[in-house]
This record gives structure tokens, C-alpha cells and sequence, in this order.
């Protein structure tokens, strides 16, 4: 029952990004990271058999555990959640992609574990493109300098920029902080070799469609597919 409520909800999201798409006049393909946080093995499960691939999770705990129920190579496991550098090894060891590379003290701390493991590992520069105080992540003014600096640390690859916007009703505000992410997205694209600018991850359950109209090509999407977090 479970995974037909999931593909059934998976359909109509596909539709919904297909037409943000189009609204926005461009092709390409948009990808899902089905965020399985404070969801059951069985949730995570019911995603893959929908056709889904990346699961998202945010605690390291939480994650070691769905990766020991459901295994390391059943799924793209994507760390999207803020990251204590002193939980970097963990992570370096169950990660495929870290969306939340908040600040050049943390990448550092990757790099090395990376190094030490021989795991080159991939990640997302986050941007607090909208300047809340609680949202963790660099301002784009300072944006492709940090970048920069990020891409030239070993055993890290740039895949490319992660935002979160306000959670508000507001077109306009949602529209500015994808806007700004995009911009210094395709600054880092134009100037920088080792960017390699694969992954753009703007949008939630609340905002994925705009986000997809201004250019993101990853969405996180939960509530939408799953319903509310069955625990905190």
C-alpha cells in the first residue's frame, strides 16, 4: 500500500515539474532526492520501489542506520542536513553527495577525511541566498571566493551550490533567493575549472515548482511524497 501511495504521488509531482518546466522554457532533466528523514526503513524502501534513487537524510545517526537496514549500494544516499565537522569521517564514509558544505572550516574537515580514506567524496557549497540568520551557508557576495577555495581542497569534488529559501507564501522573496543562488551557480560555471557545475538544489515541498521555474535541477522533496515525518 505504501509504495502505491508513493508512486502515485511521485506521478503527480513528475507532472507538476514537467510543467515548471516548460513554464520556464527549458529542457533537462530535474532530479528528486526523496528525503526519507524521520521516515521508517520501510518509507525509505517504498521510494526506491517507486523508481526513486537518492534519499535524503539529515541526522548521521538516522542515516548509518537506514544505510545498515536498507544497504549502501540500494540507494544514492545524500547528506542534506546542517553537518558538525566532528561527524565528518562518518559522513565521508556513507555519503554519495553532502548538499550542506556551509563554510570553508567544514569542506577542510572532509578534504582531510576524504584524503585518509581514499574516497573522493562529492558535495554542494550551501548559499544563504535569502540572509536569514537561522539558514546556515555562505552570502553570495562572498560566494566565489569561498568556492574557490573550496574546489582546490583534496579529495573534495564541487558538484555544485545547494540553497534553502524562507519558508513563505511570498513568490517574489522565493524567486530572489533561487535567482541569486542561480547567478553565482553560473559565475562559478564561467570561472572556476574545478566547479564542475553538475547539480543546482533548490526547492522543498513548499516551493519546489518555483524553484524549477528559475533553473533548479535537483529538488528535496518529503512532505509531498511521504506526508508528515512519522518521528522527529
Amino acid at each position: 500500500m505504501i509504495t502505491e501511495t508513493v508512486a502515485s504521488r511521485l506521478e503527480e509531482v513528475n507532472e507538476r515539474i514537467a510543467r515548471a518546466s516548460e513554464r520556464r522554457g527549458a529542457g533537462g532533466e530535474v532530479s528528486i532526492v526523496a528525503v526519507t528523514k524521520g521516515h521508517s526503513a520501510d518509507v525509505a524502501r517504498a521510494a526506491l520501489e517507486a523508481g526513486l534513487r537518492a534519499l535524503g537524510e539529515n541526522r548521521v545517526g538516522e542515516m548509518e542506520g537506514k544505510v545498515a537496514e536498507i544497504g549502501r549500494d540500494a540507494a544514492d544516499w545524500h547528506f542534506i542536513g546542517r553537518l558538525q565537522r566532528r561527524k565528518a569521517r562518518q559522513v565521508v564514509g556513507l555519503a554519495d553527495l553532502v548538499h550542506s558544505v556551509d563554510s570553508l572550516r567544514l569542506a577542510e574537515a572532509l578534504s582531510r577525511r576524504a584524503v585518509e580514506e581514499e574516497r573522493p567524496l562529492p558535495v554542494l557549497v550551501q548559499v544563504n541566498a535569502s540572509g536569514e540568520e537561522s539558514k546556515a551557508g555562505i552570502p553570495p557576495e562572498e560566494g566565489i571566493d569561498l568556492i574557490e577555495s573550496v574546489c582546490d581542497l583534496a579529495g573534495l569534488r564541487v558538484e555544485g551550490l545547494m540553497t534553502m529559501a524562507p519558508f513563505t507564501d511570498d513568490d517574489s522573496v522565493l524567486r530572489d533567493t533561487f535567482r541569486r543562488t542561480r547567478a553565482l551557480f553560473e559565475e562559478a560555471d564561467r570561472h572556476l575549472d574545478r566547479f564542475r557545475g553538475t547539480h543546482l538544489s533548490m526547492g522543498m515541498s513548499n516551493d519546489y515548482e518555483i524553484a524549477v521555474e528559475e533553473g533548479s535541477n535537483m529538488v528535496r522533496l518529503g512532505t509531498v511524497l511521504f506526508g508528515e515525518r512519522s518521528y522527529d
